[in-house]
């Protein structure tokens, strides 16, 4: 049954149907999975990702279907409700099908955007536990990756208060000579706390730590997070673990989580994270959770791990990436699908009236905000001049050797004109198209959408990635520029030139993927710009190292691992009901 979703809100709908969920005994019979390869988590369950893989192995894998969208408004566009709406009305056609969204933050959450389990009848549930700390996986990750500064900063401590000959006999340790000035790593949270992005630690006594300026960021960007989406199993966990630079000693090498002996217990503090949490859609079709890790700054993926399981379980596994298709995507193509080694069969590019209005000139749209008239009333003039930024990242799929869908995921303020328009225009490039009223009507308005995407996925793709391996990092980006950006070229700072000429001289990079850090606002660096802007020019202030991941990441403007909190967040609307226990409030 769909829930009237104009009428309650998410929690609400969550709630109603949170009554029949399957327990994890019922997942356990359906998912024909062993009596060992389920966790128990009170009403939820982990899965064994080594157990279930070693026993399918030898199965062949299902259709491995990608999730992205046009540049979106600051509202976000709905690729984690167009991925619910898809496996509920694959589901409905009586598909063997499955999926995996990724963790969601404590920070956005309690912050602007709310939670990220889609929203109407194409909803994932339970969803307080999915937006508050689901079976734990971002605490073990906050405690590995804090583990980490303990070690450095006791060192830097020990190291001061020691002589030579007094480390190595009290503390066995070996003089690292830490550089206080040059510190990379710093402490993480999950919340927007904007005044812990600069701090001074280690103020008092000697025996109060080692006093110096460090920071805070968010956890899902910590460096572990984009370690777990891009792993293939706990050993290769365990071997980036010892390989993360944490600092610098006073000559400028690096000191890594290895240097500090302090790998194999961040490993144990993480050893659980690498099983997938099950949950599901509203209409019961099996939903994963597992990683959360930045879009822009890292890879923006759920994980290889849960894709590499979906893909035995399920006939048709569905992932979303996230952000846009010029940074989701990209990511997804030339690094998630490189580490895995999997092949999508087919890509749905999730499409708005509302976000082409805005690429077409409309008024600014501003999350918390009501939409202007402009994005609820009929303007075929408005949403013609916004068309390009389809068809753009419908070309950028199709460098990919993918023929997208455009899922055009309708409100109920789209107008039967607009709809053609849109429809007209992504079947002249040479995509499929599927008009979706998931968020209304769950798996029954996502029928055109499921038989079009499992046509698609009938049809062999020619996939390729952008760039081989071999080419050198500033030729890698100024491909990414052009292609997917539709950049003229790249200015290189002095600073970031010289940086990408180190890595392209030391063959241990060679292997390192290229993770680009720009707005997902903009196909540009500037997140004005709207549209497909011409004649500019992409700018790389810096480039980012990440050793454990492996990423270099080149940075096209500034960022902030630590977002701010806004003057009216979220948390002030959720409360629990004293006498259930019950949360309310949560979007």
């Amino acid at each position: 049954m769909a829930y009237n979703a104009v009428e309650m809100k998410d929690w609400q709908i969550s709630e109603a149907a949170e009554e029949n969920m399957p327990t994890p005994e019922e997942w356990r019979e359906r998912l024909k999975l062993e009596k060992d390869e389920v966790i128990p988590y009170g009403r939820l369950c982990k899965l064994d990702f080594m157990k279930i893989i070693e026993r399918l192995k030898g199965r062949p894998d299902g259709k491995y279907i990608e999730v992205t969208a046009i540049t979106p408004t600051p509202l976000g566009e709905g690729k984690s409700t167009t991925s619910c709406g898809l496996m509920e009305g694959m589901g409905k056609r009586g598909l063997n099908v499955g999926g995996c969204l990724r963790q969601p933050s404590g920070g956005p959450t309690m912050n602007i955007k709310g939670t990220a389990a889609g929203g109407g009848n194409a909803l994932l549930i339970p969803l307080t536990e999915f937006s508050m700390g689901l079976t734990g996986d971002i605490n073990d990750i906050m405690n590995a990756h804090n583990l980490a500064m303990v070690a450095l900063t006791a060192r830097m401590q020990h190291e001061r208060n020691y002589n030579d000959e007094q480390l190595a006999r009290l503390t066995k340790m070996r003089r690292l000579d830490v550089d206080p000035t040059r510190v990379e790593m710093g402490w993480i949270m999950d919340f927007c706390a904007q005044s812990l992005r600069n701090i001074v630690i280690g103020l008092g006594g000697r025996t109060d730590g080692f006093t110096m300026q460090s920071k805070f960021g968010i956890a899902v960007s910590s460096e572990l997070m984009a370690m777990l989406s891009i792993v293939r199993d706990l050993a290769d966990l365990r071997e980036r673990m010892d390989n993360i630079t944490v600092a610098s000693d006073k000559k400028g090498n690096p000191i890594t989580t290895g240097d500090l002996e302090v790998g194999g217990a961040m490993t144990a503090w993480m050893r659980n994270t690498i099983n997938p949490t099950l949950c599901s859609t509203v209409e019961y079709q099996p939903c994963m959770v597992h990683a959360g890790p930045f879009a822009n700054i890292a890879v923006g993926q759920s994980s290889i791990i849960a894709d590499r399981i979906g893909l035995k379980m399920f006939d048709y596994h569905v992932t979303e990436s996230g952000f846009a298709a010029d940074i989701g995507f990209e990511k997804f193509w030339n690094v998630k699908c490189r580490y895995s080694g999997l092949k999508p069969h087919v890509s749905v590019l999730t499409t708005t009236i509302r976000a082409l209005k805005m690429h077409g000139g409309g008024p600014k749209v501003v999350a918390g905000l009501p939409l202007p008239e402009a994005y609820t009333k009929e303007n075929l003039g408005l949403l013609e001049k916004g068309l390009p930024n389809m068809l753009h990242l419908i070309g950028v799929i199709r460098e990919s050797g993918i023929n997208p869908v455009v899922c055009i995921n309708c409100f109920s303020t789209d107008t039967r004109d607009e709809i053609a328009m849109v429809r007209k225009a992504a079947e002249a490039e040479g995509a499929r198209c599927a008009v979706s009223t998931h968020w209304a009507d769950g798996g029954d308005g996502a029928l055109e959408l499921a038989d079009v995407v499992k046509e698609a996925c009938e049809e062999e793709n020619k996939f390729r990635f952008l760039y081989p391996n071999e080419m050198k990092l500033r030729e890698r980006v100024d491909k990414i520029a052009k292609v997917v950006y539709g950049a003229d070229g790249v200015a290189w700072s002095p600073e970031a030139e010289a940086k990408a000429k180190r890595f392209e001289a030391d063959a241990k990079y060679d292997e390192y993927t290229t993770m680009m850090v720009k707005t997902h606002l903009s196909l540009t660096h500037n997140p004005a710009l709207k549209g497909v802007p011409k004649g500019w020019t992409l700018p790389i202030r810096d480039v980012l190292i990440y050793s454990g991941a492996k990423f270099l990441c080149p940075c096209a403007g500034t960022i902030s691992l630590m977002p701010g909190t806004s003057s009216n967040p979220a948390f002030r609307k959720v409360d629990v009901d004293v006498k259930t226990g019950k949360v309310m409030g949560l979007f």
